[in-house]
């Protein structure tokens, strides 16, 4: 792939990262219930990101190796239509948040900063390597590709965490009503 041709595909990275930066809807009275697609979504959320994290951590290594600047670009790509990915779960995560239990809702505010960062850290990354096909060993380039990799595990890690607590918290629930043990 040309880097001026990679360049043309900012626009849905563009477009997610101003999708990010909108503020949430007004938070509504949550119920206590968890909303069942939040949590769906948070759980194929938590697939998307562990793909991204494999993704991020490769192309972080491909900074210590000989490869091509058409190795990174595909690299690059793939992580690119990943984090869109991840955008479009979080735009439906926004539209349901005013139905999500607190929980749930702490869980889409944090995750909104980790998924604009990655995504304003991956189009300087795309942007560099456009300019600069040949120069992969730059510290700029690889300040981008290292940061990106440590939001993407962070993105994972909270994900995963998020999802677990959501399936532990049902679980206790469960307990908690066949033991018809009271209300806190």
């Amino acid at each position: 792939m040309q880097p001026r041709i990679f360049a043309r595909c900012l626009g849905t990275l563009a477009v997610l990262l101003a999708m990010l930066t909108i503020a949430p809807p007004a938070v509504q009275a949550s119920p206590q219930e968890d909303n069942k697609e939040v949590s769906r979504l948070l759980e194929d959320m938590k697939v998307q990101a562990a793909a991204l994290d494999k993704d991020s951590q490769e192309l972080e290594a491909f900074t210590r190796s000989n490869l091509s600047w058409q190795s990174h670009a595909t690299e690059l790509n793939l992580i690119k239509e990943r984090i869109n990915a991840i955008g479009k779960t979080i735009g439906r995560l926004q539209e349901l948040r005013g139905s999500a239990s607190p929980w749930q809702v702490e869980a889409i505010d944090r995750i909104i900063p980790v998924a604009q960062k990655l995504a304003s850290n991956t189009t300087a990354a795309i942007e560099h390597l456009d300019k600069n096909p040949l120069r992969l060993n730059t510290p700029e380039y690889q300040q981008y590709v290292k940061s990106n990799a440590e939001a993407a595990s962070q993105l994972a890690s909270m994900v995963k965490e998020f999802v677990d607590y959501g399936k532990t918290r049902t679980s206790l629930e469960a307990y908690e009503r066949r033991l018809e043990l009271p209300n806190k």
